[in-house]
């Protein structure tokens, strides 16, 4: 341990419940409720006040603190995710605390705060490429929704159109919210790429039926989508 290590405040379980108990905010708590039914451990606690409590954990010693929290509270699984995705380390150790963490992402919400913050995957976009790759065929609901808003957060670029797509029609675990993962997906690389995807829907796609009409859907609610698109696309849920 270095100089600097030493003089680092070890992070305890004791301290961040504290911490979101003064928090705490009711009304936020019933809203934030509705949007994640069956997640019953909500504190209400607002984003932005995780993420800055997240980034004083990060520079903090935390790695103690990771391995023992239960996580009794949403809000402790989202903030072990923010220090993981704040901290400073390299990729190596990153992606090692990542491998740690996906198994206990278990909602949408947690899910796709940590995928966003995960800045190391534009900066190592060859490690994450094949570091997501396992999970794409995780029977696991979070784990598969885990890749899919992983190849739509960072690897919306050209060369990897092709292989991306591949990927989302690989993934064939059956829950609700790796489905909608994977059309909200489909919905982002048509707004980046608009021509190719259009040939791609009307095409032979890999799609099952579900998961390509909400991709429609998803194309029709974008606001990154033009209107004559929109239009198209209308047709083509019209149709199907």
């Amino acid at each position: 341990m270095n100089k600097e290590d030493e003089k680092k405040i070890p992070v305890t379980v004791e301290q961040v419940r504290q911490f979101l108990k003064e928090n705490q905010d009711p009304e936020y708590r019933e809203f934030h409720s509705k949007l994640l039914p069956g997640t019953e451990n909500i504190m209400g606690v607002r984003l932005p006040i995780l993420r800055k409590f997240a980034k004083q954990l990060a520079a903090q010693a935390w790695k103690d603190w990771f391995e023992q929290a239960d996580d009794q509270w949403y809000e402790e699984t989202m903030l072990r995710g923010l220090v993981v995705a704040y901290a400073r380390m390299d990729c190596e150790e990153r992606l090692k605390y990542v491998r740690k963490f996906v198994p206990d992402i278990n909602s949408w919400g947690v899910c796709d705060c940590f995928c966003s913050t995960l800045k190391d995957a534009d900066k190592y976009p060859q490690e994450y490429w094949e570091f997501i790759e396992p999970y794409l065929t995780s029977e696991k609901e979070y784990e598969a929704r885990f890749a899919a808003v992983m190849l739509l957060g960072h690897f919306v670029k050209p060369e990897y159109l092709e292989e991306s797509i591949r990927r989302l029609e690989s993934i064939t675990q059956q829950g609700y919210y790796t489905k909608m993962a994977v059309a909200w997906a489909i919905s982002v690389y048509f707004a980046a790429f608009p021509q190719e995807m259009m040939e791609y829907l009307r095409g032979s796609h890999g799609l099952d039926e579900f998961t390509y009409k909400k991709s429609l859907q998803k194309i029709v609610e974008s606001y990154r989508v033009d209107k004559e698109m929109k239009k198209i696309i209308k047709e083509m849920r019209q149709r199907g």
